[in-house]
This record gives C-alpha cells, sequence and structure tokens, in this order.
C-alpha cells in the first residue's frame, strides 16, 4: 500500500465532509461549516468529550496525530495543552489552520508530514494523542517508533483505533454488508451511491476476492473508496506498537450501519472505539 494514495484519498476526502455536506454547499463559510460539523460530531459520539474530560492536558505539550476537520483539536486546546498537529494532507492542514485563526485558538505549530518521519525532534512531546487515524497506516510499526521517538519517556500514546471485537466488524461489516453486496451484485444500483461503488469495486476485483475480509475491511470502515483501513484487538495492539505496553484500554460507540444499534447498552464489550492508553518502554 502506497502512503500517497492514502494521502490523495484523505485530501479529496476530508474526514466527515460528506456527512455533513461539505464546504461546498455553504458557499466557503468556514464557520457554519465547523459550527456545523461540531454539532453532528459531538451528538453522533458524544462520549469523545467525555473521554477528553478524563484526560489531563492541561500545560502538556501535546501533538496531535491526523486532525480531520480540527474539531477534536480546538477540544484539546480549550483543555489547556500546549497544542501541536501534524496531518499527511494539505486540506486537513489548511483547515485547521482556518478553524485556530478564525476561533483565535493559541497552538505550538501545525505541520503537514507523515508519521513514517515525524518532523519533531526527539523527545518532544507529553502526550501524542490520535483519535480515527493510526488505524489507517500500513507501516504502524515504523510510525510507533516515530511515536517513540518524539515522546518524553514518561509520556503517554492515547489513540484510538477501530474494534475488531465489535459489533460493527462481527456483525455488519462480516456478515450483512457482504450478505447486501452479494444481493445487489446482479442490479444496477446507482453508480454515484455508496451501493453502486461498492458494486464496481466487486466487479473490477472480482466478487469473491473482493468479499475476502482482507479486502472488505478497507472499503468498510470509512467509505467504498478509503484504500487501507485494519481493525484491532489488544493483542494485536500489543504486536503493532512493541515499543510501548498498554497501560489502561476501554471501547466505546456503539455503531454498525445499517443496523440501528446506537441505543444498545452494550458498548463496554461491543464498542466500535477502542481507546488504548499506553507508555514508552
Amino acid at each position: 500500500m502506497n502512503e500517497s494514495d492514502i494521502q490523495d484519498f484523505w485530501n479529496r476526502n476530508p474526514c466527515g465532509d460528506w456527512q455533513v455536506g461539505g464546504l461546498e454547499q455553504r458557499r466557503g463559510d468556514y464557520e457554519a461549516f465547523f459550527t456545523d460539523y461540531d454539532k453532528f460530531r459531538y451528538t453522533k459520539e458524544a462520549h469523545i468529550l467525555r473521554c477528553l474530560d478524563n484526560i489531563d492536558f492541561k500545560g502538556k505539550q501535546v501533538l496531535e496525530i491526523g486532525l480531520g476537520q480540527g474539531a477534536d483539536s480546538e477540544q484539546i486546546v480549550k483543555r489547556g495543552a500546549l497544542w501541536s498537529g501534524l496531518d499527511l494532507t494539505a486540506e486537513s492542514v489548511a483547515r485547521v489552520q482556518t478553524r485556530f485563526s478564525l476561533r483565535q485558538l493559541p497552538y505550538q505549530s501545525i505541520k503537514q508530514g507523515s508519521i513514517l518521519q515525524a518532523p519533531f525532534e526527539d523527545n518532544s512531546f507529553d502526550i501524542v494523542f490520535s483519535h480515527g487515524v493510526l488505524h489507517h497506516v500500513p507501516d504502524i510499526l515504523s510510525a510507533q517508533r516515530e511515536i517513540h521517538r518524539i515522546l518524553k519517556p514518561d509520556g503517554e500514546l492515547i489513540v484510538m483505533l477501530y474494534a475488531k471485537w465489535s459489533l460493527n466488524y462481527l456483525v455488519s461489516i462480516s456478515i450483512v454488508r457482504r450478505l447486501g453486496l452479494l444481493a445487489l451484485y446482479c442490479m444496477n444500483p446507482e453508480p454515484n451511491s455508496i451501493y453502486g461503488q461498492h458494486v464496481a469495486n466487486a466487479r473490477a476485483m472480482g466478487l469473491f476476492r473482493y468479499l475476502d475480509m482482507d479486502n472488505f475491511i478497507h472499503r468498510n470502515t470509512d467509505g467504498p473508496l478509503n484504500p487501507y483501513a485494519k481493525v484491532y484487538d489488544l493483542q494485536e495492539v500489543e504486536k503493532d506498537f512493541p515499543n510501548f505496553k498498554i497501560v489502561s484500554s476501554y471501547k466505546q460507540f456503539m455503531h454498525a450501519p445499517p443496523l440501528p444499534v446506537h441505543w444498545l447498552p452494550f458498548e463496554r464489550a461491543l464498542g466500535w472505539h477502542l481507546w488504548v492508553h499506553m507508555r514508552p518502554v
């Protein structure tokens, strides 16, 4: 998997953009877009704010890897962090710079670059935070070595990774969506729709090859054009982050589209978001 393919996808599809209609529908009104996006994000995923409240950011040198629209970045700054940001894409960097300028938020630096070659000095940060990003990095072993390098010896790595032992992976992706694609394959769904793109993917790759979970998972976390994604349990975290030890972990967010499961009280066991706190070794 070429990192430039991943960069290109996220540059053209900033995280969450399509969910609230994008900047184009607001004629470039960034303030309106950020307001709508934040409302959508923290209504749908209210647990994020609770999780951030439980982290001691105040006065800490914090690096956030993968910035999206900068919603969590703003929240981390408001909780007292001396914040820096790193993103692979120029689009995300530009949007977060615009957000911080509009809302007059202080920060240390915002850089475009790869976590495979992080543009920071050794032992620079007390906390490295990354929400929903590192599971899109194929060379995660190199990434975690760079994080270890730039994190202080007594620092903390806090990540959210997609959970393997979740209702979304075990039932929705592995069973429901694969059966749905089998049913749609002989039909002609709207080509520009999500379903139409899945059918196009299957026809291009071959139906049963596409349905193989080693391929299917990439296209079923962040849209049918997403080039790479991985799901994690704690054993896989230990394998992919050998320079760290797990201090704590917990799951959040009942999410398994198209199944309406958000109301189910099983997120601690079957939540889609696996939060892991780690220390360098």
